[in-house]
């Protein structure tokens, strides 16, 4: 009750304040606000209440002063009347003021509403176009991950998945839609992972494909730089002495730039590779990349290794291909483990390298039975010495490579022990064994030049056609045998690691080829009845000897650095000088034979009783076949040789014309048998005498001092000691007797 109370106080002076404002503006001004602060403060009554109040005191007022001065009074009531018209017209129109200030502040009040509601709905429209947005800016993103999928743009993938994941869907994890995109985070990454492999994969596959021709400019390469070291050694000798990929070598060739992964022929980009490296690494898969990409290297090793190969198709292009894709496919390797060090381990390397090595050496070992030609196989070495220098070049090791050249050069060696034989073999077989004509002098020129042969002439002296001492064999063994020597040692050239073994192998082969094909053929053919025929073999003997000397100090001067300084000494040379012997004892047998057949048609009449005026016709015909052998079949012969034979053979021819006599067929010998057997006896005399060798004719003093004895008629003499000494001392001491006796 008192707040109203003082509500109506309130509106009360309110009122009396705006009756008494100054001016009728200032009232209307004052008016409005206290007629909208009653109508808002629901105080409409009171108000009307009070200014009735208001008016009714003042109309009491206005009739005490109208007492006092009735005229004043009518005059004022009539003006009061007016006042009061004006009052009711103007509390009419405050009422009507009113009722429309009410009105208005009812629909202002619905306005406000209206606008407080509408801000809301906008606040509420703005906020859900802003998680629009945001949800259309995850969408878009979540988009563009797939767009740079589908452009290979892996990365630029990766990491908006990345923004995506840890910045946009944190703005928006009120929605569903976040959830959504969040669930398909791991499976996009997926399919980054899956994306980048499959470019990886076809990378993979093309270096594969690659690799081969990547080896072959891998080997060209080097056979360039093998033509540079040729002539850089030719021009600076010293030079020679240092091999290809040497320190020296290296520096000699450094300015000539050739980055074989990056040139006119190949290009190897290694972007794919790692762009998967990086992508993994984000992704935490790093341990897991690097298994399947060792997987896949090893799978694609194995492809790239064929079941098996030919070493004897005309190009060699098995052979080629095989160690090229292994060339190709290391170097790729190396260059993997250069630029990503931690995705191939050195020891993961060199197990694929050693692997593959094996793999080769298998293979090339199983068709190594096909080769039949030392030729082919020299090639063969080629190819392998090629592909070693290569990978050596790229710090692979070699070892296992090199071992296998040891087997390659023992085929290459037992090739050409072979086909040598074989060459020696039909030499020997066809020759003709006699002295071979030379018509020309370029043909001398040509066979002293190959054969290792003094003449005891000079060129200028010699006559064409001329003769020389040895057959057609010789000569054709001495070009086979500096064949075979720069065959061995052609498989040294480029790179061989054991020159020793070269140098060593050599002097075994040819020893044996010397002994068992040239010696042994030589000695085989002895056993031949044609004199000719064995003194033209003793003959080529002698030169053969002769010839291993000089062979001794050739392979002295071609022997590598890595052998020993001491003498070489062939065993051939000492079975060439035992077989001269053999050959020299078969002359001795043929020539003896002859000797023994020519004195078993001599027909002595012992018992004769008259004398014989020439000498017999066997003694005739023996001198004859001395004088002709010496100076035709003979006449080859070192004078030594000749000699000695003359030595035997007139030995000989004294021994068995002595045991004529001496045979139990012969009882009784007349004097005129003797004499007979001593004018043969002269008449051999005489012609050793022309042969003016003082030591021949010594051969005939047992037989002189024999028939002297059997023509002397003192018998006596033969048995006192002194006579003997002086006049028979060469007379057998048992065959002296049984002589004297018949």
């Amino acid at each position: 009750m008192s707040s109203l109370d003082d509500e109506f106080k309130g509106a009360d002076a309110a009122a009396r304040k705006k009756i008494l404002s100054s001016s009728e503006s200032e009232y209307f001004n004052d008016l409005i606000p206290t007629i909208k602060n009653s109508d808002v403060g629901c105080n409409g009554g009171q108000l009307l209440q009070s200014l009735a109040q208001y008016s009714a005191k003042r109309e009491a007022e206005i009739e005490g002063i109208c007492s006092a001065n009735h005229q004043g009074f009518v005059s004022s009531v009539h003006q009061l009347s007016k006042a009061r018209d004006g009052g009711v017209d103007l509390m009419t129109d405050v009422l009507a003021l009113n009722q429309s200030i009410q009105s208005s502040t009812e629909n202002l009040t619905r306005q406000k509403k209206a606008l407080v509601d509408s801000r809301g709905v906008r606040h509420n429209i703005d906020e859900a176009n802003q998680a629009l947005h945001d949800c259309l800016e995850v969408l878009r993103l979540a988009n563009q991950v797939h767009d740079l999928l589908g452009r290979k743009c892996h990365y630029s993938a990766l990491r908006a998945l990345d923004e995506l994941q840890n910045v946009h869907l944190l703005e928006i994890t009120q929605y569903k839609i976040a959830e959504v995109i969040q669930n398909s985070v791991p499976a996009t990454k997926k399919l980054v992972a899956d994306a980048v492999m499959a470019d990886l994969n076809t990378w993979l596959f093309r270096i594969r494909e690659t690799s081969q021709f990547l080896g072959e400019v891998a080997f060209y390469h080097i056979e360039q730089r093998r033509t540079r070291q040729k002539d850089r050694a030719r021009k600076i000798v010293t030079l020679s002495n240092f091999k290809l990929n040497s320190a020296v070598e290296s520096v000699a060739d450094e300015d000539e730039e050739f980055d074989i992964l990056d040139n006119d022929d190949v290009q190897v980009d290694f972007t794919p590779l790692f762009e998967c490296m990086h992508i993994h690494d984000a992704l935490g898969q790093t341990d897991k990349f690097r298994a399947d990409y060792a997987a896949t290297r090893r799978r694609q090793k194995e492809l790239i290794m064929p079941a098996s190969i030919s070493l004897i198709d005309p190009d060699g292009a098995s052979l080629s291909e095989l160690l090229e894709g292994i060339a190709g496919f290391a170097i790729i390797e190396k260059s993997t483990m250069k630029k990503a060090p931690n995705l191939r381990s050195p020891a993961d390397l060199d197990e694929l390298w050693d692997s593959m090595c094996q793999t080769a050496i298998t293979l090339i070992s199983n068709a190594l039975y096909e080769v039949t030609n030392a030729e082919l196989m020299l090639k063969i070495k080629g190819v392998i010495a090629l592909f070693i220098q290569t990978m050596s070049s790229w710090q692979y090791s070699v070892r296992p490579l090199d071992a296998f050249l040891l087997t390659l050069f023992d085929k290459y060696a037992e090739l050409l022990k072979r086909r040598f034989s074989d060459d020696f073999q039909e030499i020997v077989s066809t020759d003709d064994y006699m002295p071979m004509p030379i018509h020309k002098a370029d043909e001398y020129d040509k066979v002293v030049n190959v054969s290792w042969y003094t003449p005891e002439k000079s060129r200028e002296e010699l006559h064409f056609p001329c003769v020389l001492p040895f057959s057609q064999m010789y000569p054709l063994c001495c070009i086979d045998i500096r064949n075979f020597l720069n065959q061995f040692y052609f498989f040294s050239d480029d790179h061989f690691q054991q020159p020793k073994i070269i140098d060593d192998t050599l002097k075994m082969s040819l020893d044996e080829l010397l002994c068992e094909k040239v010696c042994q053929s030589l000695v085989d053919r002895l056993s031949t009845q044609y004199l000719g025929q064995i003194v033209q073999i003793l003959i080529n003997l002698e030169h053969f000897e002769i010839a291993c000397q000089e062979l001794e100090q050739l392979l002295v001067a071609a022997r590598s650095n890595a052998s020993t300084g001491s003498a070489i000494a062939l065993r051939a040379s000492e079975q060439f000088r035992s077989s001269k012997k053999t050959a020299e004892k078969r002359i001795f047998e043929l020539v003896n034979s002859k000797i023994d057949d020519l004195i078993g048609t001599a027909e002595y009449d012992w018992t004769a009783s008259t004398l014989e005026n020439e000498p017999s016709n066997y003694m005739q015909t023996l001198t004859r076949y001395l004088s002709n052998i010496m100076n035709t079949v003979l006449l080859g012969l070192p004078t030594e040789i000749k000699e000695l034979i003359y030595f035997d053979a007139l030995s000989h021819a004294a021994t068995m014309i002595l045991s004529l006599p001496l045979s139990p067929e012969v009882k009784n010998i007349s004097p005129h048998g003797v004499a007979a057997l001593a004018k043969d006896v002269r008449y051999l005399t005489e012609f050793v005498d022309t042969l003016d060798n003082p030591v021949l004719k010594e051969n005939l003093d047992e037989l002189q001092q024999t028939v002297a004895l059997m023509q002397n008629e003192n018998s006596d003499e033969f048995y006192d000691v002194a006579t003997r000494n002086k006049k028979y001392g060469r007379v057998d001491m048992v065959n002296g007797p049984i002589l004297l006796e018949k």
